[in-house]
């Protein structure tokens, strides 16, 4: 039990270090040395918990997604204005974590990270809360196509705020969204 409570300490000293890396360093400053520097813990240990940067890097991203999450527990009580709330809250509030979320998104999807199989796992979870949501609210026929089509409209506004913060991101998501649940 000690060891279990001890790889969890380390995790969460990672963890930390991780989010202030970011922060402070932005993603390229995010190196497995600084991690375990500013964690004060070997690269084996460091291994022992992640496969690599991208993966400690997205547990952050993910437990800051988590903390605007309507439905965190995943009780299936969500609604597609409250996905799209969340979702919009976590780029416009963090935006640091969305920009490193949407450069590792990007480069899995371009090749150019370890982390593509993560991404596509965590867009397949989403795309599932989103059709599930439009399926209750029994506003769509396809309601796995309809997800798809939102969250691709979600993520290209994300990116386009990201580089024009000016974007009504709030705005422009609420229309993609209200356009495509007709």
């Amino acid at each position: 039990m000690a060891r279990y409570r001890a790889g969890l300490e380390t995790r969460d000293r990672i963890l930390v270090a991780v989010r202030k890396l970011l922060s402070s360093n932005g993603l390229e400053g995010t190196t497995i040395k600084a991690i375990c520097a500013a964690a004060g813990v070997q690269a084996g240990s460091f291994y022992n918990l992640f496969e690599g940067k991208e993966q400690a890097i997205l547990a952050v991203v993910r437990e800051a997604i988590d903390a605007v999450d309507p439905d965190p527990d995943h009780h299936g009580t969500d609604t597609v204005e409250e996905l799209t709330a969340a979702y919009v809250d976590f780029i416009t509030s963090q935006p640091d974590l969305a920009r490193v979320y949407v450069r590792i998104g990007v480069g899995a999807g371009l090749g150019g990270s370890d982390s593509g199989d993560t991404f596509v796992a965590h867009h397949r979870r989403r795309v599932e809360r989103f059709a599930a949501a439009i399926a209750r609210s029994e506003q769509g026929a396809d309601a796995t196509a309809e997800a798809e089509v939102i969250l691709a409209a979600l993520n290209g506004l994300a990116v386009q705020w990201l580089l024009d913060a000016t974007t009504d991101f709030e705005g422009l998501a609420k229309l993609a969204v209200g356009s495509v649940a007709r």
